[in-house]
């Protein structure tokens, strides 16, 4: 994806075209269809990485507060936004026609699903997202509502060429922060400090505040399995460090990208995981192919950390796109086919018995026709810091 040089540039790289919008919509009513819904409630909030499905469906991108996207079976979809937001965030973006700002988007969306006699209802955000005021208003209505939150992602699981350009913007801007921490790397600097090295790239690269940011550190070369805030802790140079950054572009498509920095290097049992790491990410790159099920994918990259005895605090990996974590998950209990251009993250986070020793770094990887497409490039190994590229 080029880099924008004006307004009209910026609108015409990051705005879905008319094919793309068509697209996305011929796909979720599809999956409306198939399960018998009449109308989909697509919400959205602030909250990190939970903003996408809305910009996703109508091109706004939640600045503060939450949306909504109503979408009928048959005719116009409409945008809903709480009235407080009204000069909260660029409306401008927004591809859908109709849209709404009412005092209380919950009552406004149950008497437009009344007046239309809808009678199945799916939501998306039911888990997590939608606004409990809101869903009481819902609720109370006599139209059935259904928890459509998988359905919803396995019908935009498969990327188009356009998203895929997004995803590749992204990943660029994750790398560069990546690598510019690892750059600014040294002893006495503080956790904090290094990861402001990260936050200024990805701010200045337009990522807004689409980042989510934590980190692992430990001592003598070793990493904790606790995952954390970065401190005001001066880091020492025997001390292992794991920045996780996850990040979106200004497409909105969310990457996730990290490696290990250790000045002193691993000790032996971190070195004996990095080797199970290693194996898992040449076991995933093999697996992450179009027509294989998100669980056995999950059980042969795994088998070189379950066979050295190690357990696993975190799942393997999972669907991402314009909302941080989509469904499937790549691990048990999901047997869904993945198809070609589907994106996924995958980041096993694993430790010792006794939970003194734990790994745990991501990588994005395209599903491919033949392989898995690691979309950094990035060889697995840690860093010493210093490094000029990776």
């Amino acid at each position: 994806m080029e880099e924008p040089e004006t307004m009209t540039d910026y609108v015409n790289n990051f705005r879905p075209s008319k094919a793309e919008i068509e697209r996305r919509y011929n796909n979720i009513r599809a999956a409306m269809e198939e399960h018998g819904l009449d109308h989909l409630i697509v919400s959205g909030s602030e909250y990190s990485g939970f903003e996408g499905a809305v910009r996703y469906m109508c091109g706004f991108h939640i600045l503060h507060r939450y949306a909504y996207v109503v979408i009928p079976l048959e005719g116009d979809p409409v945008c809903v936004f709480p009235r407080e937001a009204t000069w909260v965030g660029d409306h401008s973006a927004t591809f859908l026609e109709q849209r709404e700002f009412p005092s209380h988007c919950g009552d406004w969306i149950a008497d437009y699903l009344k007046a239309r006699h809808a009678k199945q209802v799916g939501i998306y955000g039911l888990d997590y997202i939608i606004n409990v005021r809101d869903y009481s208003s819902l609720a109370s209505c006599d139209f059935t509502l259904v928890d459509f939150e998988i359905p919803f992602d396995y019908a935009r699981a498969q990327k188009s060429e356009e998203e895929l350009a997004s995803v590749r913007h992204s990943m660029a801007i994750n790398k560069e922060g990546v690598l510019k921490v690892i750059q600014a790397y040294a002893p006495g600097k503080t956790e904090a400090e290094l990861m402001g090295v990260a936050e200024h790239t990805f701010a200045a690269r337009g990522c807004g505040r689409n980042t989510m940011d934590m980190i692992l550190t430990g001592p003598q070369g070793s990493l904790t399995p606790q995952m954390v805030f970065p401190s005001q802790r001066p880091v020492e140079e025997s001390d292992a460090l794991m920045y996780g950054l996850e990040i979106s572009g200004e497409g909105g498509h969310w990457v996730e990208f990290s490696r290990v920095l250790a000045p002193n290097g691993l000790d032996k049992t971190m070195q004996e995981m990095m080797l199970a790491y290693q194996e898992f990410h040449e076991l995933a790159e093999e697996h992450m192919k179009a027509g294989n099920n998100a669980e056995a994918i999950a059980k042969a990259c795994m088998k070189p950390i379950f066979d050295r005895g190690y357990r696993s605090g975190h799942v393997c990996g999972h669907s991402i796109g314009m909302t941080m974590i989509e469904m499937p998950r790549i691990g048990e209990g999901f047997y869904f086919i993945l198809p070609e251009n589907m994106v996924c993250s995958m980041h096993p986070h694993f430790m010792t018995e006794d939970r003194t020793h734990s790994l745990y770094f991501q990588e994005t990887y395209r599903v491919g026709k033949e392989k898995g497409e690691a979309l950094s490039g990035v060889p697995v190994k840690w860093y010493e810091g210093g490094e000029k590229s990776f």
